[in-house]
């Protein structure tokens, strides 16, 4: 008798006795493994080569006192994880082509407030979302990390939080989080695919503990389902990896309809000009400073020109109208000169303006007049009203043919501009010029592997006045903390779909061969790779560009470093490189403004040495014999 029950038992439970089903998803090369169980609670883990690096962790809702929902019943909707593969073309991009497989599986999941559950992995990460069915909750999903991972986190326009241990972090953390397991493992913790009603993501940590949590924010006012943002695990060998990857404009929608309108590339700025002197010629926001950028736009293939606030009035006044007002006049006659010269024209338009004024009805203006794009600045609001606010002006902006830049604490990037490519940067990070009394070396070599993982970044480098000692300048004329050919090499390095640059024409003249290092500087790129580099340390990147050279840029922390680089990234035959350095006595604290020139025939076998000065950095430009 006793036999013969153990065989029904097992029968029953073909996992052994009183065994839990675990589910598997796994990516295409089955190295990284995501498990659900149902434990009461609905449970998750991430396992990579085998290894654990998110150990169970509870994936779900609760209501206002805080209980996670029981869960009663967890299956599959379809038998098996569904095998998929695509091939992207972006408008723009960190590539011109971008080739994704993944296993994807729905689960059907029975709760109060729970129906379906989403799960896609792929060889470089995971991703997952249950939608909500009731309304009036809150997510709690949790991260419980394997081990006491370092940590970098994005902190809004202030320097990145980290090297930090998990067990070191308490109360709010902001994603992206970048996050080292090892050596040769690196994880990014963000989300895609943010809904309109959705909260951005915030994350929460106790001290003492290796779990994040998402902070829970009120699930309200949704008709009948609620599909909430993808919880994104990045994956990487190296945090290049990261820097290179596709996942998080993957996972959203490819763009509806004709985006061919969207010019990506280098920009002028009028902000930063205004107060520079130079042979007696005083720069200010005005006509003829405006057709003075302009002609320089175009002699060197400059997509377009930015004007900044204060155009139609003071930005924060309710009076100044953005159509009409202060330099209206002026702003439609130099857009007109630009469009004679093929260069565009950027607006810049204010939250007072944008919430006291029609919104649409300024939009379609500046259509109408021929703008290029809006500079979009302190938007108010809570974080799910500036997520709603800043989706609605991205589709009003795309509906009247306007790419749109937003800054001032905006909504973070999560994978938009695949779905709308006019998205094409925000100030996701301190703004280099704005934020010179906190912008040090280490600042940029941390934020492009933390905050550029997330999406394209405005940070406005460039900057080629750089003597010791404070500018002219009208706004924050306080030293830039780098070199020249660091800042050459900072602009490339950001990706963005606007490359802001913030200087004067001469400044840029006074340096030929770092103005043709810009000048190459055609979007959109074919391709993008980061060579090397280390968190908070040094980072070197290499694109190709629209005409098929390719650029290597290098920028170091306050620590000098000569780097070996490989060119085993080019095509057959010889090249010409053109190789800008910093000099033997080139440092961001006391010698600025020297650098060093070579010229050398290369080949995809050929090393290349670049000596980084301290805040430094150096910019290659290679193109075929």
């Amino acid at each position: 008798m006793k036999k013969s029950l153990l065989i029904l038992l097992s029968l029953a439970f073909p996992w052994g006795l009183c065994a839990q089903q675990i589910y598997t998803v796994k990516s295409p090369d089955r190295k990284i493994a995501f498990d659900l169980k149902l434990d009461g609670t609905l449970q998750y883990s991430v396992t990579i080569d085998g290894k654990a690096v998110i150990d169970w962790s509870r994936l779900g809702y609760t209501s206002e006192n805080a209980e996670y929902e029981p869960v009663t019943a967890l299956a599959p909707r379809s038998g098996k994880a569904i095998r998929s593969s695509e091939e992207w073309h972006p408008i723009w991009g960190k590539r011109s082509v971008v080739k994704a497989r993944y296993n994807w599986q729905a689960f059907h999941v029975a709760g109060p407030s729970t129906d379906n559950l989403e799960v896609r992995v792929f060889n470089d990460g995971v991703a997952f979302r249950l939608s909500a069915m009731k309304d009036g909750i809150y997510e709690n999903t949790s991260f419980n990390f394997a081990g006491d991972y370092t940590a970098w986190y994005y902190n809004g326009e202030r320097h990145n939080i980290g090297p930090e241990l998990l067990s070191e972090a308490a109360g709010e953390r902001l994603p992206l989080a970048t996050i080292k397991v090892s050596d040769d493992l690196y994880l990014a913790l963000h989300e895609a695919d943010l809904p309109y009603d959705g909260w951005p993501m915030r994350l929460m940590a106790e001290k003492g503990t290796t779990t994040l949590k998402i902070a829970p924010e009120k699930i309200s006012g949704f008709k009948d389902e609620f599909v909430g943002a993808l919880r994104v695990l990045m994956v990487g060998k190296t945090p290049g990896e990261l820097v290179d990857s596709h996942l998080l404009e993957l996972l959203n929608p490819e763009a509806d309809g004709d985006f061919s309108w969207v010019t990506p590339g280098v920009d002028l700025w009028d902000w930063r000009i205004d107060g520079a002197v130079w042979d007696g010629y005083h720069y200010g926001m005005n006509y003829d400073s405006w057709v003075r950028m302009v002609d320089f736009a175009a002699q060197n293939g400059f997509r377009n020109l930015v004007l900044d606030a204060n155009w139609y009035g003071p930005e924060f006044e309710k009076d100044s109208d953005p159509t009409k007002g202060d330099k209206a006049r002026d702003v439609q006659r130099i857009i007109k000169y630009g469009k004679e010269k093929g260069v565009g024209l950027w607006l810049y338009l204010n939250d007072v303006a944008g919430t006291n004024y029609p919104i649409e009805e300024t939009l379609a203006q500046y259509e109408q007049w021929g703008a290029a794009g809006v500079k979009y600045g302190f938007m108010n609001g809570n974080p799910q009203e500036k997520n709603r606010k800043t989706q609605d002006i991205t589709r009003l902006c795309a509906k009247h043919h306007l790419m749109v830049d937003y800054h001032d604490y905006p909504v973070h990037p999560f994978g938009q501009m695949r779905t709308w490519p006019n998205a094409v940067t925000r100030e996701y990070c301190k703004a280099q010029l704005d934020g010179r009394q906190i912008f040090q070396p280490k600042t940029f070599v941390t934020s492009a592997f933390v905050n550029m993982v997330a999406g394209p970044v405005d940070m406005n480098n460039g900057f080629m006045e750089l003597h010791q000692g404070r500018t002219t300048r009208k706004d924050n004329n306080q030293e830039v903390p780098t070199t020249v050919t660091g800042e050459i090499a900072r602009t490339l390095i950001t990706w963005s779909g606007a490359t802001v640059i913030p200087d004067i024409p001469e400044y840029y003249r006074r340096y030929p061969r770092l103005l043709e290092f810009l000048a190459a500087e055609k979007q959109p790129w074919q391709e993008s790779r980061t060579l090397q580099g280390e968190i908070g340390e040094y980072i070197v990147m290499a694109r190709r560009n629209a005409d098929g050279d390719w650029l290597v840029g290098a920028a170091t922390n306050e620590e000098s470093r000569t780097l070996s680089i490989g060119l085993d990234f080019l095509g057959r035959g010889k090249y010409t490189a053109v190789i800008n350095t910093d000099a033997s006595d080139t440092d961001f604290r006391t010698n600025r403004e020297t650098f060093e020139n070579t010229e050398m025939t290369v080949t995809r076998k050929s090393t290349v040495q670049l000596r980084l000065a301290p805040g430094g950095g150096a910019c290659v430009l290679i193109r075929k014999q």
